[in-house]
């Protein structure tokens, strides 16, 4: 029963016993009421039975959402050329903590995009996603045509790293909402595109951006990139809903969504997911560290003529390709294993940071980055798959949104860390060195997921009683329970066996092939096809057991390869039997060619 049928329950009019017109409700009222009381139920019956048009508008959408990634994190990704004009343009040289104060602004913008994300969520559920996206995309316009007009480093804190991050934080998070509304069977294509948007901005920004900076200076670069935003504004009345909303309302009608949907602490009870939100935060806090740092690390290494826009185009391009080729290899990936993935990105994320102060050749580092941005979108592809793994699908989104605001913490603090022993060391060697081991222990953290979501979901199978179920597990899955002490020594019997009989096999080999050496062409060197005959069928026996393991039962394998070698065994028997029965014909072979080696010594 919804709140408005209680309060219609307790009408004094309604009680009454009398038949009065009082009880006679207009067909309005009635149909208000419904409207009204059963409205919550009403849009889920409706949301269960809704299907996505697959196209139509939904297109529109997706060039709409696209824009909105790749401008959104194209310029914070390209900060780094923004970042060295900042300290030409506020620095001075008897500042001893100028990088660390600068690193803060873009520092600050990436952070606070990630820490309004849980805000963001119940934003888009109370107002919709058109609402929170134009409101946001309006909000950035304010804030970075306000950094165009600051002269310090103190409004830009505000005006770029707060107001203009907080805007793009909620013009963002409703663009992947949406998608939702208008795709089912070809939501991984799309969403594969609209985060390709970043990658492409990543691409072609740091080109303009440079261009710009050369010619008209910082400010005018800035309002430059208000177009951007005001673009982002208008594709943001694009995103039409047509998934019903669910509300619960009142008897005055205002919406109201269930305390559980705003706060869902349901999703910390799972350890998997706790893990998950440790370790991903604490691999990324020298994730964004060559996005600020690798521009002026490069000028400071090999000069400012090097053409150093190349290393971020690099990791823009590999970073599309990551997405597109990870996304896909982890549809093959079962379960929660995706994650071992991400422990390859953060591994191989951390070591090329690493890597970054021991390139002394231009092409090293564009080695470097190619790589990092290659296992950067490997990271970033696979990270709603993994959340849909450990909560489900319905606790998705906020399991997403609270691990994203988790984030903000990390990628705020680390770069101005690596801004801080630059001033202080004179070199961004160690800040680089530093930054590659945080996604190493993050990584390693990360390995500890799978083991303990197997360890819950046994507990599960047999906390409920399934004992046919946890048969098939044990089966299907070596690591719950190895076979009984009976099976193993059979197991054993038969193996050793089997190799007595590959042994014998192989030791008669030898003299066999000398018999038929005699008794052919008396040339070991003609027969030497049996050897290679041998190897080859041992590698390629090798290969099709593994491939036909994925598909066949091993007991039936295991018959089929005992079979081979059974007809094997007998025709090799069959042939070799005329000449091993046949003594004489050996001897008078060998007598033969005896007396013919004296005949020519005479």
């Amino acid at each position: 029963m919804t709140d408005g049928e209680k309060v219609e329950s307790q009408d004094p009019l309604s009680l009454s016993g009398g038949e009065g017109p009082a009880q006679e409700k207009s067909p309005g009222e009635v149909e208000e009421n419904k409207k009204r009381n059963g409205e919550s139920k009403g849009a889920a019956a409706e949301k269960e039975s809704f299907e996505p048009p697959e196209g139509g508008w939904g297109w529109v959408v997706m060039l709409a959402a696209m824009w909105c990634n790749g401008s959104v994190f194209g310029i914070q990704n390209a900060f780094g050329i923004i970042y060295v004009s900042l300290l030409k343009e506020f620095g001075s040289p008897d500042d001893e903590d100028l990088r660390f104060k600068t690193a803060w602004v873009g520092s600050l913008s990436m952070g606070m995009i990630f820490f309004c994300s849980p805000i963001v969520s119940v934003c888009t559920d109370l107002l919709g996603c058109r609402i929170t996206a134009v409101g946001g995309a309006a909000v950035a316009l304010v804030g970075l045509l306000g950094s165009s007009f600051v002269t310090s480093l103190g409004p830009m804190y505000f005006t770029y790293g707060i107001v203009f991050a907080c805007g793009c934080s909620f013009a963002y998070q409703p663009s992947l909402v949406i998608l939702g509304h208008y795709f089912k069977k070809r939501l991984g294509l799309v969403n594969g595109i609209v985060t390709a948007g970043s990658s492409l901005f990543s691409v072609v920004l740091p080109l303009v951006l440079r261009a710009l900076l050369e010619r008209v200076g910082l400010a005018n670069t800035l309002r430059v990139l208000c177009i951007f935003v005001f673009i982002l504004m208008l594709a943001g009345f694009t995103y039409k809903p047509l998934l019903p909303q669910v509300t619960i309302s009142s008897k005055a009608g205002r919406r109201c969504p269930p305390l559980s949907k705003v706060f869902n602490v349901k999703i910390w009870k799972s350890v998997g997911y706790c893990i998950w939100a440790f370790g991903i935060p604490a691999a990324l806090y020298g994730y964004f560290v060559p996005y600020v740092h690798l521009m002026k690390h490069v000028e400071e290494r090999f000069g400012k003529d090097v053409n150093k826009e190349v290393l971020l185009m690099c990791i823009g391009v590999t970073s599309g390709l990551g997405r597109l080729i990870f996304g896909r290899v982890a549809d093959y990936v079962p379960g929660v294993n995706k994650v071992f993935l991400q422990v390859a990105s953060f591994l191989v994320i951390g070591l090329m940071s690493m890597m970054i102060p021991l390139c002394n050749i231009f092409g090293g580092l564009i080695a470097v980055c190619l790589l990092m941005g290659l296992f950067d979108g490997c990271f970033i592809c696979i990270m709603a798959p993994i959340a849909f793994e450990l909560v489900g699908s319905q606790d998705v989104s906020q399991a997403i949104g609270f691990l994203l605001g988790m984030m903000s913490v990390p990628m705020t603090v680390g770069p101005p860390i690596a801004g801080f022993l630059r001033d202080r060391l004179g070199s961004y060697d160690v800040a680089f060195y530093l930054a590659g081991i945080p996604p190493m222990i993050g990584g390693a953290t990360l390995c500890l997921i799978p083991w303990v979501e197997s360890r819950r979901k046994r507990r599960a199978l047999k906390s409920e009683g399934h004992k046919s179920v946890m048969k098939r597990c044990r089966r299907a899955d070596s690591s719950l329970r190895g076979p009984g002490v009976c099976s193993r020594w059979m197991i054993t019997v038969t193996a050793c066996a089997s190799f007595l009989g590959l042994g014998m096999s192989i030791s008669v080999l030898g003299p066999t092939l000398g018999d038929l050496a005699i008794n052919v062409k008396q040339n070991i060197s003609n027969i030497s096809h049996v050897f290679v005959g041998r190897s080859a069928g041992y590698m390629g026996g090798s290969l099709l057991a593994g491939f036909l393991f994925e598909f066949m039962n091993h007991h039936l394998l295991l018959e089929g390869s005992c079979q081979t070698q059974a007809w094997s065994v007998g025709v090799q028997w069959g042939i070799q039997k005329p000449w091993s029965q046949d003594k004489t014909r050996v001897a008078n072979a060998q007598m033969l060619s005896k007396g013919q080696t004296e005949i020519r010594n005479l």
